[in-house]
């Protein structure tokens, strides 16, 4: 298998050159710009997802129409007026086709605004804020990993069938905590359920979980439902474990908790866990093992959530690509493209919803356990085509 290999901006500009000449006329590349962060707490994500594109489009042949497919990195730094900033640079100077980007939901805001206008498509392959495919929705801004919402309001009903009939809520002090923390809030009390509490610990400052897991004894919930992600998940897991709650209180929550990416360093405390995402290493289907083989023999990485967010936006963008000839001069007919494929990706099938710009994806549930000496993820649901109501989005 050839694996894929890196092409820099300055490549990409010679190309452009070229084709300004008439040297390569029809072959000039596609050029996919990609804002996500290299540096910072969430460099490990960005580099997750742009190798996995990497990866998707080399073994799709790297081509569509003799165009050859470049992608041109930029550092978000997780600000969004540095993500603002590139993606200009990207539009306005490298000359993309498209963009791709970025992982955090305030930077993802700050470069809808700007793609709106520019009118460019961004395809989002990670920023989950429910506005941006709701009532501050756009025809140019397509979400290709997961709404917020997706996840969590699937769990409240679940939870409630097995018998968890009370919960505390915890999740980082910032938008997507308090958005996840709503879904699930809003489908457990439907289901039948009750909140006995809430807290949301300060995002980056709070080092010490001890004094919120004793108002969770105290108000002895029978679940404990979580949003953390990134160095908070692995301080959390630690310290619930630590605590001692897990005998009385099942720990459950958005996924993120348990990613591939934390549980090496969560170790055994990661075990117990009983949560919701849109992507499990232990898929069993013909596309998700082979995704997980080739991405371990380029990177020597398990593939997470992450990666496989990045594998599928690639191959979405691959057949839409193959759908307008490889044009990308109008950007409506791509986004129209965009609508119109589906796929059978690392989650399942998945396609554009046209009336959200939203994914349309499987849910799996799943718990985390200790097998063969070391924690892995047992599928114990899946729940099918998830797919979120517009919510004020008008297209």
């Amino acid at each position: 298998m050839k694996f894929p290999r890196a092409i820099a901006l300055t490549a990409a500009a010679g190309l452009m050159t070229l084709g300004a000449s008439g040297a390569v006329g029809a072959a000039e590349p596609i050029k996919i710009g990609v804002v996500l962060p290299y540096s910072s707490v969430y460099a490990t994500i960005g580099n997750d997802i742009t190798d996995a594109m990497r990866l998707a489009f080399d073994e799709l042949g790297g081509k569509v129409a003799g165009r050859e497919i470049v992608l041109i990195r930029e550092d978000s730094e997780v600000k969004p007026n540095v993500g603002l900033a590139k993606a200009k640079k990207l539009v306005h100077q490298a000359g993309v086709d498209l963009l791709v980007g970025p992982v955090a939901s305030h930077v993802a805001g700050a470069m809808a605004q700007f793609v709106n206008q520019a009118k460019i498509p961004l395809l989002i392959p990670n920023a989950g804020n429910n506005l941006l495919t709701g009532e501050q929705c756009s025809p140019y801004v397509l979400r290709t990993s997961f709404s917020n919402d997706q996840f969590v309001r699937i769990m409240g009903p679940w939870l409630k069938k097995k018998g968890y009939n009370t919960a505390f809520l915890m999740a980082s002090d910032y938008a997507a905590g308090h958005q996840m923390m709503e879904g699930f809030k809003k489908s457990f009390v439907e289901a039948g359920g009750k909140v006995v509490g809430e807290a949301f610990p300060p995002l980056r400052t709070t080092k010490d979980y001890a004094p919120y897991l004793a108002k969770v004894k105290a108000a002895k919930p029978d679940t404990l439902f979580v949003f953390f992600a990134g160095g908070p998940a692995i301080q959390f897991v630690k310290q619930y474990d630590a605590f001692g709650l897990k005998k009385d209180i099942q720990l459950s929550g958005a996924g993120w908790l348990t990613s591939p990416l934390f549980l090496p360093a969560q170790g055994d405390a990661a075990a117990g866990f009983i949560g919701s995402l849109n992507y499990i290493p232990s898929i069993d289907t013909p596309t998700s093992k082979a995704f997980q083989t080739n991405f371990k023999a380029m990177t020597d990485r398990v593939g997470s959530e992450f990666a496989a967010q990045g594998y599928d936006t690639a191959k979405l963008i691959f057949e839409a690509l193959k759908q307008t000839g490889g044009k990308t001069d109008d950007k409506m007919a791509f986004i129209e493209a965009m609508h119109s494929v589906k796929i059978t990706g690392t989650r399942g099938s998945l396609r554009i919803d046209r009336k959200t710009n939203n994914i349309i994806q499987d849910m799996y549930i799943f718990e985390t356990k200790k097998m063969g000496g070391k924690v892995g993820y047992n599928i114990l649901d899946t729940i099918k085509a998830v797919q979120d109501a517009p919510k004020g989005c008008k297209l």
